[in-house]
């Protein structure tokens, strides 16, 4: 039992070195580039995921504007929308498809993406597609002229990266933090109990075996 007992210590404690450190992997620090995949899609064909350069990613608890270049799709011939998806973060957030080509308006398209935090934790991504506003347009006069050009590629999309913070004090979060803790603890418990459990009822079943074995069945006789 105190083979075991050591046994169980050793899981807890190699549980919880394991979810210490894939916190502290998954931490941020203001001024980190957050990592970025995109895949694209056009006529029902999708591209695989490729890595944004550190440049073109979100920059932790920084807000700013980069222009990310778009290549152009194979067999591309404008008559069909083009979309676009990301991937944000080491969490993998993802960011549904995103139409850039063929929207029903005239205007140049930009990317508007809404990240939420709280301390060194990235906590959500969304993100929508909006008219570029006219100051945006004033100051990039070529990025309007190269977008609708169809022979011009690779078209240059502006992305806006807004972050918010939130409260650090996050009653749902720690409900699922505890709840989610409680339930590992539990489970690591039950194996616990069950490997005990074991070694009773094969001790148990040993002696009734050997009692049961006795000569007259182990019961003594009264003279």
């Amino acid at each position: 039992m105190a083979r075991k007992s050591i046994i169980f210590h050793k899981t807890l404690l190699f549980l919880f070195c394991f979810l210490l450190i894939s916190s502290i992997s998954r931490a941020y620090k203001p001024g980190d580039i957050v990592p970025m995949s995109k895949r694209g899609q056009y006529h029902s064909s999708r591209t695989v995921w490729h890595d944004v350069i550190g440049r073109h990613c979100p920059i932790f608890a920084v807000n700013r504007e980069v222009l990310i270049p778009i290549a152009k799709p194979t067999g591309y011939t404008g008559a069909d929308p083009y979309k676009i998806s990301f991937q944000v973060g080491r969490e993998k957030f993802l960011i549904p498809w995103l139409l850039l080509i063929n929207r029903k308006s005239s205007e140049v398209p930009m990317i508007d993406v809404h990240l939420r935090y709280s301390g060194s934790d990235l906590h959500g991504v969304t993100a929508k597609v909006v008219d570029m506003p006219h100051h945006y347009v004033e100051i990039h006069q070529d990025l309007r002229k190269h977008f609708w050009d169809p022979e011009h590629w690779p078209k240059h999309v502006l992305v806006r990266y807004t972050w918010e913070e939130q409260s650090e004090i996050d009653v749902s979060s720690g409900f699922y933090v505890l709840f989610g803790s409680g339930l590992l603890l539990s489970f690591v418990l039950a194996i616990y109990v069950l490997q005990s459990s074991q070694d009773k009822l094969a001790r148990f079943v040993r002696e009734t075996v050997a009692e049961t074995s006795m000569p007259g069945g182990g019961v003594a006789k009264v003279e």
